[in-house]
């Protein structure tokens, strides 16, 4: 027989289902289809039972058989059983807890690993190429097959070591020999030097009385003849304490000083042609010289008085130059020559320049700022002002101001016009930012709206659709458009929607909120152009998504619709919609969003 279907009608309660006495006769048929009455050979309980975590025959000495389909294995667990191999699907290893009894041959092909004793009845066979076949106990002979155990190495090593000398010779060059089976080999220290044994290691050590090349050692009375000492540190009244001699140099330990004190009215002569110091020289007391010249820089950290005339030919660093009480100090240079400073300069008080002042092409004149060369660039700080104009009253005058950006806290202006004729008045910003207008705006002139076409499935933005007027017109109308508003803020953006091109088929134009946070209120209205009749479709509270499919949900070529964000997570709407003869109107309201 085959299965009965119970006929549940085409909604509830319609009348045009099965009657319950029929539906469950139906159900008690396919019962007994599938168990049969008692002993009915052809069904599932007088076969197979399946209770209680077993599955037992229903035929006295019946066997169950499993087969899988085609190539499929059979699966218990983590064991699978593909025809006559069985193998573990998850990697790991197949433990076989009781005793195994092969009647047959055991072939093992991988590594066996026996966790316990192997008991061989008659031989071990191993693999081809194994030319091990037993094991020998005896006096090792020249078998090729024979494995030797313990016994019978020890046999024969003994036999061989027994009748061996062991022939040696010290730093003497005498020969010395000992008998292994019957003597022992000492080992004797000398002069400083002490022997060890621990199991089969002898230790050699020397004491502190031997002289070794590496370490640190002291000698004491000690006499070196003649001796080469290379990069030694002598340390101790006989050696020079913390003085370095290297070949003509002649240095001191790390930022230790190098004293050279003779004893009683003894000087201290340098007889050399000339003395260079490369680094600073300091006399705490009286320097008495004849003539002193100077190639490099002199630096005098205290008071220097010249009595006569001081030429300086290189340069002269000092830190202060400080005049006599309310004295001038006064550098004139002499003819056409001029005062240059190469370096940063420091000025703390009033400057008084009289006269014409060039910083680089840079020009103060009386109360004129000019460049010699190329413009000029006021650039103050990062997140500092720039003030242009008197403290009081006065005004900041230009023939003409050309800018490419100008950035403007306050811009003082009855009027913002393009010189040249014709030409357009452009305002943006940069990013994300707007146009703000604090107050009326009054448009004498025409007012242009831009329009953008969606082609395909996007994110509406405030930066790109807002205030635009949006046509929906994917290319041929045979693919579906998603298009997700932002997040309501209250902003106040609108967003005007028309249908330039009509979907076709089962294809929609979607519009939808970004979240379940977000919802839309509001109505559209519809024109049904079979009888000219106007119908509306209010939103829901959980109203979300608008669809038009151009048929009874409108879309077609004209439709009109409008969604302005009033309020936090909140869209207003309004639209203008036909539906063409043959259908009738539908809502396009939906909560779909989640």
């Amino acid at each position: 027989m085959a299965r009965q279907a119970i006929n549940i009608g085409s909604s509830a309660n319609d009348g045009t289902g099965d009657p319950l006495r029929t539906a469950f006769d139906k159900i008690n048929d396919n019962f007994v289809e599938l168990y049969g009455t008692d002993n009915d050979i052809n069904t599932l309980d007088a076969n197979l039972d399946v209770r209680t975590h077993a599955i037992t025959t229903g035929v006295t000495n019946g066997n169950i058989t499993v087969t899988p389909n085609g190539t499929g294995s059979i699966n218990l667990g983590s064991i699978t059983i593909n025809g006559s191999q069985v193998s573990s699907n998850d990697s790991t290893q197949i433990t076989l807890a009781d005793n195994i009894q092969t009647t047959g041959t055991l072939d093992v092909s991988g590594a066996t690993a026996l966790a316990s004793t192997l008991t061989v009845g008659t031989s071990l066979a191993l693999a081809t190429g194994a030319t091990v076949t037993g094991i020998d106990n005896g006096s090792l002979g020249s078998s090729a097959t024979l494995l030797a155990t313990q016994g019978a190495i020890k046999t024969y090593v003994d036999a061989q070591v027994t009748a061996q000398d062991l022939d040696f010779a010290c730093d003497d060059s005498t020969t010395l020999s000992i008998d292994l089976d019957s003597e022992s080999l000492q080992f004797s220290g000398g002069t400083g030097i002490t022997t060890a044994g621990t199991l089969n290691t002898v230790t050699i050590a020397i004491d502190g009385t031997v002289a070794t090349l590496t370490g640190s050692q002291t000698l004491t009375n000690k006499i070196l003849t003649t001796p080469t000492i290379n990069g030694a540190t002598m340390t101790g009244n006989v050696t020079v304490d913390n003085i370095t001699l290297n070949d003509n140099i002649i240095s001191s330990s790390s930022n230790a000083d190098l004293i050279l004190d003779p004893a009683g009215t003894g000087d201290i002569k340098l007889n050399a042609t000339s003395v260079d110091v490369t680094g600073n020289a300091s006399v705490s007391g009286t320097l008495s010289t004849a003539d002193i010249t100077t190639t490099g820089n002199t630096t005098v950290s205290g008071n220097t008085s010249v009595a006569g005339t001081l030429t300086v030919q290189g340069s002269v660093i000092a830190d202060t130059i400080v005049s006599n009480s309310n004295g001038d100090i006064t550098i004139d240079p002499a003819g056409t020559g001029a005062i240059k400073l190469t370096g940063p300069i420091t000025a703390t008080g009033t400057q008084t320049t009289t006269g014409q002042l060039n910083i680089d092409n840079l020009r103060l004149d009386g109360n004129t700022v000019s460049s010699t060369s190329g413009g000029i660039t006021l650039s103050p700080l990062a997140g500092q002002n720039l003030v242009l104009g008197p403290t009081s009253g006065g005004i900041v005058t230009a023939p003409e101001l050309q800018a490419t950006l100008g950035e403007f806290t306050t811009l003082r202006a009855d009027a913002l016009q393009n010189d040249t004729s014709d030409g357009n008045l452009a305002i943006s910003t940069q990013g994300t930012g707007a146009v703000t207008v604090a107050s009326q705006l009054t448009l004498s002139g025409s007012f242009k709206k831009a329009i953008h076409t969606i082609t395909a499935t996007d994110a509406i933005t405030e930066i790109e659709h807002a205030g635009r007027t949006l046509l929906l017109g994917e290319v041929g109308g045979n693919a579906n458009v998603v298009l997700t508003l932002p997040d309501a803020t209250g902003s106040g953006n609108i967003y005007h929607f028309i249908v330039s091109v009509a979907m076709g088929g089962s294809t929609t134009y979607k519009i939808q909120v970004p979240d379940a946070d977000n919802t839309i209120t509001g109505q559209i209205m519809y024109l049904d152009e079979d009888g000219t009749a106007v119908t509306s479709f209010p939103t829901v509270a959980a109203s979300d998504t608008i669809t038009l499919n151009s048929g009874t949900q409108g879309g077609l070529v004209g439709d009109t619709l409008t969604l302005i964000d009033i309020a936090a997570d909140k869209y207003a709407v309004s639209g203008h919609m036909r539906v063409a003869a043959g259908a009738d109107p539908a809502t396009p309201f939906t909560a779909a969003v989640s």
